[in-house]
């Protein structure tokens, strides 16, 4: 173990998480958010940050964190490690565990991937999204509400799109907090995953929470605090069927079906496509807060970073 590291923390999936560490996550990201000083906490820590995907949010909020919180941070792409000559996963890992601290990861691929990565002692492995599930998207995500709405409980939420990987940590996340509501509208064939839906009903029966799941537009709910919505062309994935958009139409995020619910502010994880998933003139109306969601995944990061390194308060 490195000397000052007493456990290593992964999060690899929000299912890795109690519902204490769930819960202090989610209030450190609303301190740090507020302006706690986080200053040196990872001073002497090197953060490794490796993408195979796209970024712009969250690969530049993990490293901007890390930074603020003191640690080095040393950058990989898709064409830097020996893993496209043929190192395995689980020898990458535990080669770059003897050199850094904490390993924050990107791919579309499954979460064995991260798991391989993980399988070590001595390096904290972060998802930053997978395939199945984009943990640290969620912590932000609960950042945001709590900081507009003061608690997570009793919070109701429409999330409208695909059951892809953000649907799925949200699916993971809302339903731990007590009497909180999350209904889904999915397309259908593109609903969350069964293991997912399986695990968020368990989380609803311990917590109380409400989960529903229609594959249309009807039925919706009377009364919710959050609209959400994400893009139709989840990264680094494509969709079996030539006419899926068609199929997707219907799940649009537009003025009328803000009307609905006149109390309700916006939010999105982006990029954003307008006209596709959402109107611009909701993406960029009054009631749309997802540029402070965004500025969130930093904040977010940073209680991530610090719990994953064991720094700080943890």
């Amino acid at each position: 173990m490195k000397p000052g590291r007493d456990r290593t923390r992964h999060l690899i999936s929000l299912s890795d998480l109690s519902d204490e560490d769930l819960e202090a996550l989610v209030e450190r990201g609303c301190a740090i958010a507020a302006g706690a000083p986080i200053e040196g906490i990872l001073r002497g820590r090197v953060v490794g940050v490796y993408f195979t995907k796209t970024s712009t949010r969250t690969r530049t909020a993990f490293s901007s964190a890390a930074i603020r919180l003191g640690a080095g941070v040393i950058a990989y792409g898709p064409d830097d490690l020996q893993l496209n000559t043929g190192e395995t996963l689980q020898d990458t890992g535990r080669v770059l565990s003897r050199m850094l601290d904490v390993l924050v990861v990107r791919t579309a691929g499954p979460p064995e991937e991260m798991a391989a990565l993980a399988a070590q002692r001595r390096m904290a492995t972060i998802n930053a999204m997978s395939a199945d599930e984009h943990p640290t998207q969620a912590l932000a995500d609960l950042t945001t509400m709590q900081l507009r709405f003061g608690s997570l409980s009793g919070l109701r939420v429409l999330y409208v799109g695909e059951g892809n990987n953000t649907a799925a940590a949200l699916a993971l996340a809302l339903t731990r907090f007590p009497r909180a509501e999350l209904h889904l509208r999915t397309p259908p064939g593109y609903g969350l995953a069964p293991g997912i839906a399986l695990r968020a009903k368990e989380y609803v029966a311990a917590s109380g929470a409400h989960l529903t799941e229609r594959h249309d537009m009807g039925d919706l709910p009377g009364e919710v605090d959050v609209v959400y919505t994400t893009r139709w062309q989840t990264t680094g994935t494509s969709k079996p069927d030539p006419d899926w958009r068609s199929v997707f139409a219907p799940f649009h995020v537009n003025r009328e079906l803000m009307a609905r619910y006149p109390m309700a502010l916006f939010m999105h994880d982006l990029p954003a496509h307008r006209g596709e998933e959402v109107s611009a003139e909701v993406l960029d109306g009054p009631r749309s807060i997802v540029f402070e969601q965004a500025e969130n995944k930093m904040h977010s990061a940073a209680a991530v970073l610090e719990w994953a390194a064991g720094g700080g308060r943890w």
